[in-house]
């Protein structure tokens, strides 16, 4: 038997505040006349955000870009922010991204655009990435996601929604600041905490599991259930224990796959540019069949925080719609091998999967 051998993050700092020793951390990657390039979530693009942007430790020519991921990110923003960057610098010392995972996601994309040639879309799939990218350091603002850990940067292409998974993908630093996550919008916090939760069901209930993943993810779905079960109002240590969450329920799955809510909110992803958090969410509402204790748990935590999940997204939808979603969805092999096992393909048809969507 092979093993897989996973490249990890190569440097973790955590704590409250740990976010200012971000140059200390940077300058031994500095190089001469190269900026380092700051990749933030937009949504610290206003007065409301300076409490965050005023610390970021840019000097010289380094460039501060407010990254729109109002959508999930596309190859094609990927594509031309490094372009655009290439013109401007030639190439440059590395990429930090500050923000949610869909940041993280472009800054890890970017940086391996810089020393890649073609379009990021020849790179979505596995072990694609030929050359390790620039510096790259990973700043998360929400907690959930695992994007900080993982080894995929998730990207929508002209035919696909797909990862560039690859060992050249982690970064190579990531600074866990749980004050960062203080200010965030009530419902975004819980959407990303979703997904972090829904990445542990799908880990322990899946056809992957070892004891790699069991150990993360029961620590991390632990964690959640103290967050979004167990307390009353949110407080400094529902931030501190997200966060954590977030980094085991990401190493979770470093070492075996999702499931059914991923696979499924994929094809909504692509076609409908619905988030991702929010698109795991509305699938799991819907998965009695598959993760029936769970789904009962999920709904309480849904009722508990008081929020509500969209529905009816797929409503109307040409019949070529619910195609191109089927054929999105069906393509993730591994996820429906991890859910339902080799003979996947038997147990979810075209024609299960398409009454599924029908009732998001």
């Amino acid at each position: 038997m092979k093993f897989r051998n996973f490249k990890m993050v190569d440097y973790v700092v955590y704590g409250r505040g740990s976010f200012d020793q971000l140059e200390e951390i940077i300058a031994p990657h500095r190089q001469p006349s190269l900026p380092m390039v700051f990749l933030v979530d937009h949504f610290f693009a206003n007065e409301n955000g300076k409490w965050l942007t005023n610390r970021i430790p840019a000097i010289n020519n380094d460039k501060i870009i407010f990254v729109d991921v109002t959508l999930e990110p596309k190859t094609s923003y990927v594509d031309k922010i490094a372009a655009e960057l290439k013109s401007a610098f030639g190439n440059v010392s590395g990429v930090i991204g500050i923000g949610g995972g869909s940041a993280m996601d472009l800054a890890k994309a970017v940086a391996l655009m810089m020393n890649n040639e073609g379009s990021s879309a020849d790179y979505q799939g596995w072990d694609l990435v030929k050359k390790p990218g620039v510096y790259k350091v990973g700043v998360p603002t929400l907690s959930g996601t695992g994007a900080e850990v993982s080894r995929t940067c998730v990207l929508t292409g002209p035919t696909k929604k797909l990862g560039m998974n690859s060992d050249f993908t982690p970064f190579d630093q990531i600074v866990l600041d749980p004050t960062l996550t203080a200010n965030a919008p009530h419902n975004q916090r819980f959407y990303t905490g979703m997904d972090c939760y829904i990445h542990c069901i799908e880990s322990l209930e899946g056809t992957y599991l070892n004891e790699f993943s069991k150990s993360y993810g029961e620590k991390a779905l632990e964690l959640c259930r103290k967050v979004f079960v167990q307390k009353n109002s949110w407080d400094e240590e529902c931030d501190d224990q997200l966060m954590m969450a977030s980094y085991a329920g990401g190493m979770s799955i470093a070492y075996s796959q999702v499931g059914v809510a991923h696979a499924v909110s994929y094809g909504l992803g692509y076609l409908l540019g619905t988030k991702h958090g929010i698109g795991n969410c509305i699938v799991m509402n819907h998965l009695e069949d598959y993760y029936p204790e769970a789904v009962k748990e999920f709904k309480f935590m849904v009722e508990k925080n008081q929020i509500e999940i969209p529905k009816g997204l797929c409503a109307g939808l040409s019949e070529e719609q619910f195609e191109t979603m089927i054929n999105v969805s069906i393509g993730m092999k591994p996820l429906w091998e991890n859910a339902l096992g080799k003979d996947w393909e038997k147990i979810m048809t075209r024609s299960k999967l398409r009454a599924l969507f029908e009732k998001l």
